[in-house]
C-alpha cells in the first residue's frame, strides 16, 4: 500500500487538490511534504496528533516529513477557524515556545541523518524587506479572492485586523520557500487551512510555473459531537508536565464506544486488519480494545515505559483490563495469565481505597453475601442505603465492571477476581476494591 492508501483507509483524508496526481505521486517516488505548527503554547495537544501521525506515516514509507514551526508566523496570528484576535505573544515566547516544539515532535519523527526536516519559519521571514514582499509576491494576490477564503470571510463580521490579513500572503510564501530550497511538492493541514494551501500552490504555480499539491485533514470530534481532547479538566496536552502520562491514558481509556475504532485506525499503528474487527465487538471485549488503544497512544506520545506504568495504575486502582491473546495480538500491552480457576482460600478481608484506611469486613458475611446497597453504603461510595438503592436501580453501580442486576445482589467470595480482588464502581470514577489478604 502506498501511504495515500493508508491515509484513505485509516481516515486522514479530507479534501486533496488533485487526487489522481497525488496517488501517483506517492506510488512512485520519494516525496517532501510539510506541515505547519502554532507555536502559540510550549506544548502541542491531543488536536495536533492527526497531523503528527500523518507525518509518521509518511516518514514510514520512505517519504521526508518537514514539520515547519511556525515561529515568524505566530508573531502575526491565524485567523483560521478563530472567532477573534488572538493574544499577540513576544518575539521571546515564540522562540521559546518554538524550542519547546521541536524537542516534543521529535519524539514521533527521526530527524537524524536527514530522514526527516525540523524547520522554524522565522528564519526567512523575519528577514523579508516588506517593500520588496508587497511587490514581487503581494501583487500575485487579489483582495477579492482572499476575501471569499471561509477564514477571512468568517471574521469579517466582527472584525479583521491588517496583521491577520498577511496570513494567507506569510503562509503561501512559506510554501514557495520550500518548494524552491527543499523541492517540497505537497502540504498538509488541517481542514481550516484549505484557502492558505491553495493560495501557495497558485503562488508557485505563476512564480515558478510547477505544480504542487494539498492535503486536508478533517476535524476530529468525539461520535458525540464534541471536540476532541477537551475534558472537564481542560486541554490534554502532550507535554507530561502539563497532562502526566496516566492522566493522558485515562483520556484513551474513556473513549466513547463509537470512537474506539476510528481513534485505533488514526492514533496507532496497529494492522487495519485488527482494527476492523473492533466493530464487532462488545461489552467486555470493547473494554479490551480501549485499553489497547490507551496503551498503544500513550506508548506513541511518552514511550513504552511511561505507558506500561499507567497501564499498572490503572490496573491496581480499576481493576486489570487483561487482553485476549488473539486480540490484537501486534500490541504490546501486557496479557496477564488469566487461565485456570482462582482458588481463594484466605483468613480474612480488608477493604482498601484510594486515600482511605483499612476497613476490616467480616469473613462470615462474605460467606454469606452482602447486599450490594448495604456493601456501598458501608465503603462509603454512596451517602445512604436510599441512595445506593437508587444508584444500583438507576444502572450506576459495578461490581469487577458488571453492572449489578438488582440492589440487592449479593456479593461474597465468588465474585473474587484472579487478582483476589472485588471491584466495586460507582458510574464512571469513584471506586472501592476489597483486597482479600
Amino acid at each position: 500500500m502506498s501511504v495515500y492508501d493508508v491515509f484513505r483507509e485509516r481516515g486522514f483524508i479530507e479534501q486533496v487538490t488533485d487526487e489522481p496526481q497525488i496517488r501517483e505521486l506517492l506510488e512512485q517516488k520519494s516525496v517532501t511534504c510539510y506541515i505547519g505548527f502554532d507555536p502559540t503554547a510550549a506544548s502541542l495537544h491531543i488536536g495536533s496528533l492527526v497531523p503528527i501521525m500523518s507525518l509518521a506515516h509518511l516518514q514510514r514509507h520512505g517519504h521526508r516529513p518537514i514539520a515547519l514551526v511556525g515561529g515568524g508566523t505566530g508573531l502575526i496570528g491565524d485567523p483560521s477557524g478563530k472567532t477573534e484576535m488572538r493574544q499577540i505573544l513576544t518575539r521571546d515566547q515564540i522562540d521559546h515556545n518554538a524550542e519547546c516544539l521541536k524537542k516534543q515532535l521529535s519524539r514521533y519523527i527521526d530527524f537524524r541523518e536527514g530522514g526527516a526536516v525540523l524547520l522554524n519559519n522565522a528564519d526567512w521571514l523575519t528577514q523579508l524587506n516588506y517593500i520588496e514582499f508587497l511587490r514581487d509576491i503581494g501583487r500575485h494576490f487579489s483582495v477579492n479572492r482572499m476575501l471569499a477564503a471561509e477564514s477571512y470571510r468568517v471574521r469579517l463580521e466582527k472584525g479583521l485586523n491588517f496583521i491577520e490579513f498577511n496570513y494567507m500572503l506569510l503562509q503561501a510564501y512559506d510554501f514557495l520557500h520550500l518548494f524552491r530550497h527543499y523541492n517540497c511538492l505537497m502540504q498538509m493541514g488541517g481542514n481550516d487551512q484549505w484557502g492558505n494551501m491553495v493560495a501557495g500552490i497558485d503562488l508557485i504555480r505563476r512564480m515558478e510555473e510547477k505544480t504542487t499539491y494539498s492535503l486536508t485533514f478533517p476535524l476530529i470530534t468525539t461520535s458525540q459531537g464534541n471536540k476532541m481532547g477537551k475534558t472537564e479538566k481542560g486541554t490534554i496536552w502532550l507535554d507530561a508536565e502539563l497532562t502526566s502520562p496516566y492522566e493522558y491514558y485515562q483520556y484513551w481509556i474513556n473513549t466513547e464506544d463509537g470512537d474506539v475504532a476510528r481513534f485505533l485506525a488514526l492514533f496507532t499503528f496497529l494492522p487495519m486488519e485488527e482494527i476492523v474487527a473492533v466493530k464487532a465487538l462488545s461489552d467486555a471485549r470493547l473494554n479490551m480494545a480501549k485499553a489497547v488503544l490507551a496503551f498503544e497512544a500513550t506508548k506513541i506520545t511518552h514511550g513504552a515505559e511511561a505507558a506500561l506504568g499507567a497501564f499498572e495504575k490503572t490496573a491496581q486502582l480499576f481493576g486489570c483490563r487483561s487482553v485476549e491473546t488473539g486480540l490484537f495480538p501486534s500490541s504490546t500491552i501486557p496479557r496477564p495469565d488469566v487461565t485456570g480457576e482462582a482458588h481463594i482460600v484466605l483468613p480474612s478481608l480488608s477493604l482498601s481505597a484510594s486515600g482511605t484506611s483499612s476497613l476490616p469486613i467480616e469473613r462470615r458475611r462474605l460467606d454469606e453475601g452482602i447486599p450490594a446497597f448495604e456493601l456501598f453504603h458501608e465503603t462509603n461510595l454512596c451517602a445512604s442505603r436510599g441512595e445506593a438503592r437508587r444508584l444500583i436501580t438507576q444502572g450506576g453501580g459495578y461490581v469487577n465492571d458488571r453492572q449489578f442486576a438488582a440492589f440487592d445482589e449479593r456479593i461474597g467470595l465468588r465474585d473474587v477476581d484472579e487478582r483476589g480482588e472485588i471491584r466495586l464502581r460507582k458510574g464512571k470514577k469513584r471506586y472501592v476494591i476489597l483486597s482479600v489478604r
